[in-house]
């Protein structure tokens, strides 16, 4: 029959892994902080990831728009915490994460297109919320917000 300080040490070796366990089942923390906003759809966050948002298309340096795409994008995210969702890629061919971008209760590739300074464009595999972006984008031509004007 196990001793009591032999019972202590098995109490305590159940409760690490229990607790050990507990953690390793949680999905990873996706909340992170951004440091700079490169486009229109693209930021750079605090640990260093260039993420680029899914399902849309902001003009580039050069194009017409891109600095008003620049400013919006910069007004929702810059130097606020935002929450990132996966889709089904995890990276572009330019290695950046592709990711559905959020503060708080906002959806910033949504409200990018809603606003009229984004396209919506599929890029498949990744097409999670595609009707949506697509509808914001019918919504923002009717509206004739941003580019649409």
């Amino acid at each position: 029959m196990p001793n009591r300080t032999t019972k202590s040490i098995i109490y305590a070796i159940v409760i690490t892994l229990s607790i050990l366990l507990l953690f390793a089942c949680q999905e990873p923390s996706t909340g992170t902080k951004v440091i700079q906003v490169i486009d229109g759809d693209t930021i750079v966050t605090v640990d260093g990831y260039h993420i680029r948002y899914i399902g849309v298309d902001a003009p580039e340096k050069g194009e017409l728009y891109f600095l008003e795409a620049l400013q919006v994008n910069r007004r929702l995210v810059d130097g606020k915490k935002v929450r990132l969702e996966k889709d089904i890629s995890e990276t572009d061919r330019y290695g950046r994460q592709l990711r559905y971008v959020y503060v708080n209760n906002v959806f910033v590739n949504a409200e990018i297109v809603r606003l009229g300074y984004a396209y919506a464009k599929t890029y498949r595999p990744d097409t999670k919320y595609q009707p949506y972006l697509e509808a914001m984008e019918i919504q923002a031509k009717q509206l004739r917000r941003g580019m649409w004007k």
